[in-house]
């Protein structure tokens, strides 16, 4: 009976739960406990001393002495300043290209109105009638004699002199 109940002692009873069998659980470490709760203390330290610094860091920010107040100012003066010229040539640049188009306009007008000009005068000379004339006056056709060649040296211009 003694075997009987040595054999009921060391027999281990399982319950199946569907097709797997169950763990069991392991007994909880307190040392990895305490080395959660530690490195937790650490890192929630760690945030603390974090959040102080980004606290003194703004703190710093915030104080602007009266020079660094004084360059800023100089550099917005400067700023303005050049933005004032730059927009002055802008305005410039736009009323010279405003009276270069008018400019060109009016001469285009005039040449088209000296053409017609050009045209009138040329179309109301009558030739024949201009002979006819010079030959009551006199007027006769120059003669080989009378008729003068002469060549330009490089130059785009020549002086006439009257003999």
């Amino acid at each position: 009976m003694s075997r009987q109940k040595e054999r009921t002692r060391y027999e281990v009873h399982t319950y199946e739960d569907g097709n797997t069998v169950r763990h069991l659980e392991a007994v909880p470490d307190f040392h990895e406990e305490r080395r959660k709760r530690k490195e937790e203390r650490r890192i929630s330290e760690d945030k603390r001393r974090r959040r102080r610094a980004a606290r003194r860091n703004r703190e710093r920010a915030l104080k602007m002495s009266a020079g660094y107040v004084t360059f800023l100012s100089g550099c917005v003066f400067a700023v303005a300043l050049i933005s004032a010229a730059y927009i002055y040539l802008q305005s410039d640049v736009t009323i010279r290209q405003k009276s270069i188009a008018s400019l060109e306009s009016e001469v285009s007008s005039l040449k088209i109105e000296n053409d017609m000009t050009y045209k009138r005068i040329t179309t109301a000379i009558n030739l024949d009638e201009i002979k006819k004339k010079a030959k009551r006056l006199g007027m006769k056709y120059p003669t080989k004699k009378q008729i003068i060649y002469y060549t330009i040296d490089n130059s785009d211009f020549m002086t006439q002199y009257s003999e």
